[in-house]
């Protein structure tokens, strides 16, 4: 069968400035690039990663946006046309990395944080010290106290097991085989470094990384990859996934050809086998099922550490958290529908999920309704862009955020959502030894250390404008947001005032 699907991109060569170099060639991961005697681009395999355009010594070569000719139809659009194309051709599923790109409406854009100016008056935060720790994990009704027989007060509750953070962001769950294992260890390099976590996802943890256990969220997912007591206790928190932002509802699987020696080793499966993570845990069927392996990571961390539960941000995403705290969560983490993945099918991606700014709003206030909101601390993940999208996300009632497609971008990805061919040009989303080694660790973690030091510095500013010095006095603090153009519905599910009314 001959393709008819035309190319999305087209490259464009200066011939005049081109010396013939082929570092072109040697960067293109994808095949686009070929030398014959000048080189010569393959327009259909070319995913626009921009490796080449960046590498090019000449700035020789121009990628744009392939403009068909298709008869223009608001209903069927070029890219519905391509991927029935595609599919007409296959007779599959249409695969995608990263994140829902669709034109949905982004709250995040539509939400204003309301300043203070003179009866209470902003802080300067060059001038005065600004508290961004925090503290994740469940946490009493009330303190009590007592007096020692030096008359020293003491505290009398014993507190849960409790994780600080120097700044309410941590590293979002992607699992070694998603990600390159230099990948995994910038974002360790760089949670160490700031003061934070990252997150192992699915696929279990690298022996090199175990002494950077204090500085590491373990995953365990329906798969139980890489799952044994010494896994569970390398870190200070372990995360139970349910449900994951870009594919609620369905599973994951990472081809076989991305399982070489050492993600077999630390994923306990044989080398070249797929590892497939079915939708449902086949032993949760019940919050109750879902309390006892709670209890049971527990009992094999001796009470230590907390535990968190990772749901994907539904329509009736408040009861089911409201479950999770009572099954025994330390922690519930919601995952939106903008959440990245390595591969999902784009059907399920764009189609199913909600954004989580509606779903962080209806957990938190779900949670005070019912009395338990200090039984558990919230993280909210999928589609946190900037620090003031975090600041958002903290007045909803977050008590920190996670980042995942962000960290990358910093580390150097393109976004070109090509993440599950393992083609990756820029060493992160790949298992090729010749393409990991493009990623540089050092490198990589102090770019991701340099954003969240400027995200530190933002929130400072956000806080100083808020006349606040704490981000304590941010967290759940609704009436420090407004909204515009949001409607009435929207306006009250997310708990905000429409901007111009005060209080």
């Amino acid at each position: 069968m001959i393709s008819e699907i035309p190319p999305e991109f087209i490259v464009k060569i200066d011939y005049e400035q081109c010396k013939r170099c082929k570092r072109c060639v040697m960067n293109c991961s994808f095949g686009c690039m070929q030398f014959k005697d000048r080189v010569i681009p393959d327009h259909k395999k070319c995913v626009a990663c921009q490796r080449c355009v960046t590498f090019c010594p000449e700035s020789a070569i121009t990628i744009t946006k392939n403009e068909l000719s298709y008869k223009e139809n608001a209903n069927w659009t070029p890219e519905i046309r391509q991927n029935i194309l595609k599919q007409a051709e296959t007779g599959g599923m249409i695969l995608s990395g990263m994140g829902n790109p669709r034109a949905y409406q982004i709250l995040w854009d539509h939400l204003l944080i309301d300043a203070c100016q003179v009866t209470n008056p902003s802080i300067d935060p060059l001038r005065e010290p600004m508290e961004l720790r925090t503290f994740i994990g469940r946490k009493p009704e009330r303190l009590e106290f007592s007096a020692d027989e030096n008359s020293e007060i003491e505290l009398a509750t014993e507190l849960g097991p409790q994780i600080k953070l120097d700044i309410p962001v941590v590293f979002a769950a992607m699992s070694y085989g998603a990600i390159s294992f230099n990948a995994h260890k910038a974002l360790v390099m760089a949670a160490k470094q700031s003061g934070t976590l990252m997150n192992t996802g699915e696929g279990g943890l690298h022996k090199d990384l175990y002494s950077y256990a204090d500085n590491i969220i373990v995953q365990v997912a329906s798969g139980r990859f890489g799952v044994h007591s010494e896994y569970l206790n390398t870190c200070v928190m372990v995360e139970i996934k349910i449900g994951q932002g870009a594919k609620p509802g369905i599973g994951g699987h990472l081809p076989g050809e991305k399982v070489g020696e050492e993600i077999s080793k630390t994923r306990m499966i044989p080398v070249g086998t797929d590892a497939i993570s079915p939708a449902p845990h086949h032993d949760i069927y019940s919050i109750e099922d879902l309390s006892q392996l709670i209890y049971a990571i527990k009992e094999t961390t001796d009470y230590t550490k907390p535990v968190s539960v990772k749901i994907s941000a539904v329509h009736n995403v408040a009861a089911i958290a409201s479950g999770i705290v009572r099954a025994g969560a330390d922690i519930v983490t919601i995952d939106g529908f903008r959440g990245g993945t390595g591969a999902a099918p784009m059907v399920i991606r764009d189609n199913v999920g909600i954004p989580i700014e509606v779903a962080l709003a209806a957990v938190d206030q779900r949670l005070r309704d019912e009395g338990i909101r200090n039984n558990a601390s919230i993280l909210c993940a999928g589609g946190i862009r900037t620090s003031a999208d975090m600041a958002k996300a903290i007045a909803l009632g977050a008590d920190a955020v996670v980042i995942g497609t962000a960290a990358l971008v910093a580390m150097g990805c393109r976004v070109c959502q090509k993440c599950y061919t393992g083609n990756c040009a820029w060493g992160i989303a790949t298992q090729k030894p010749e393409l990991v080694r493009r990623l540089d660790p050092l490198v990589a973690s102090e770019r991701l250390s340099n954003l969240l030091r400027a995200w530190d510095l933002e929130l400072k500013e956000i806080l100083g404008s808020l006349g606040v010095n704490s981000i304590e006095s941010l967290r759940g603090s609704r009436e420090r947001l407004r909204g515009i153009g949001l409607d009435e519905m929207t306006l009250k599910i997310l708990g905000v005032k429409p901007a111009g009314v005060g209080q």
